[in-house]
């Protein structure tokens, strides 16, 4: 059982921490630079630990871009307000996703500009084969050490698990909590210590102040990333850029 909770709770911030630090605060915002030996490695990272729900920086950072331009109207890639519920968001979701992969999405200047880009390694991060044998791994390690089969349950989170981050965020944040700041589009902050999302959680301050890479804003709002991108700065792993 122990080994079991230690596995999942590993996947999900691991994961998390992939997406916003590398991708969302990286790639989409670029709230910070880094040398391209870096960025490869930070590649490689979010393959072993997002696993078989690997998200390509360079989609991922051109999808973003799409929902802070679009927030909350029909041309926002995933917004509550044009969806009935949390599924048909994410399958909406996904369909843009796909299209910008597939290179069927125009290729609109502001939302592609200097994105990170490995074309191979995303296509081999993102094949089905490889996400296939990333959901077997995850069967195989709950079949030698979870204490029952229920616990297979918790194999879906597992193989969506970038995705199940993604609706937490775009569903429950553009529905559900408090907002600091006044913007165009129904976003919230979902909890006033965001332990759970790594700061994502913080989505109205994040609206507010895009390219700020604390999402925290008010004393008892602790973004858990920023530490680590401000030792990262100290590190010259990376290099913050200019507020």
């Amino acid at each position: 059982m122990l080994v079991i909770l230690i596995f999942f709770i590993a996947h999900w911030y691991l994961s998390l921490f992939a997406q916003t630090f590398f991708h969302h605060r990286y790639a989409a915002h670029q709230m910070f630079s880094m040398s391209k030996g870096w960025e490869k490695f930070f590649f490689v990272f979010s393959y072993f630990v997002q696993g078989s729900s690997y998200l390509s920086p360079y989609v991922y950072g051109a999808m973003h871009r799409m929902h802070h331009a679009y927030a909350d109207t029909e041309q926002d890639p995933h917004s509550p307000k044009y969806d009935a519920n949390m599924v048909a968001m994410m399958m909406r979701t996904r369909k843009v996703y796909l299209d910008i992969e597939r290179g069927v999405t125009p290729n609109e200047g502001s939302f592609y500009k200097n994105l990170p880009q490995w074309k191979w390694f995303d296509t081999f991060a993102s094949s089905k084969l490889n996400r296939l044998l990333w959901i077997g791994i995850y069967v195989a390690f709950y079949l030698a050490f979870a204490p029952s089969l229920w616990f297979l349950l918790l194999i879906p989170i597992h193989a969506l698990m970038g995705p199940v981050h993604g609706v937490v965020i775009n569903w429950f944040a553009h529905k559900y909590g408090y907002t600091n700041f006044e913007v165009k589009d129904t976003s919230k902050n979902l909890m006033p210590v965001d332990i759970f999302m790594l700061g994502e959680g913080f989505h109205n301050n994040h609206h507010k102040y895009g390219a700020r890479p604390n999402f925290g804003v008010k004393w008892f709002e602790f973004d858990p990333v920023y530490p680590f991108i401000w030792a990262f700065d100290k590190l010259h792993i990376v290099k913050l850029a200019k507020q």
